[in-house]
């Protein structure tokens, strides 16, 4: 099941376990639209462990800034990079270093998608 969100500077689809965002082409995510982000976490994940997957097919910048508060989602399990771009994946490493969670970087959405179900799976 899924339900797909639009907001000017992005697109989200949310499925059970994971939430999946493409940013907007040019956007910088900033702590306000962080925010946005953490809402609608809060809302569809309330107590439930969650990966965010930003599937990067634009270019846009964040300030590494959000990950310090991202990071302090409680029923956070990590988040996941997509993206077939090499800078892409080199501003992810750096990224990376600011936040305090499993944190991978994927050539394929498929990819991120298995390791979301994997890190969520409760037994």
């Amino acid at each position: 099941m899924s339900q797909s969100l639009k907001f000017d500077f992005c697109n989200i689809t949310v499925f059970d376990n994971y939430i999946i965002v493409n940013i907007k082409e040019g956007i910088n995510v900033t702590p306000d639209r962080n925010n946005t982000l953490i809402d609608i976490t809060e809302t569809y994940y309330l107590n439930k462990p969650f990966v965010y997957i930003s599937n990067r097919i634009n270019s846009y910048s964040v300030d590494p800034k959000v990950y310090l508060k991202t990071s302090k989602i409680k029923n956070l399990e990590g988040l996941a990079i997509v993206s077939s771009n090499y800078q892409a994946k080199v501003n992810a490493e750096i990224e990376k270093m600011f936040f305090k969670k499993p944190f991978e970087i994927f050539s394929e959405l498929e990819e991120a998608i298995v390791w979301a179900d994997k890190i969520t799976k409760t037994e």
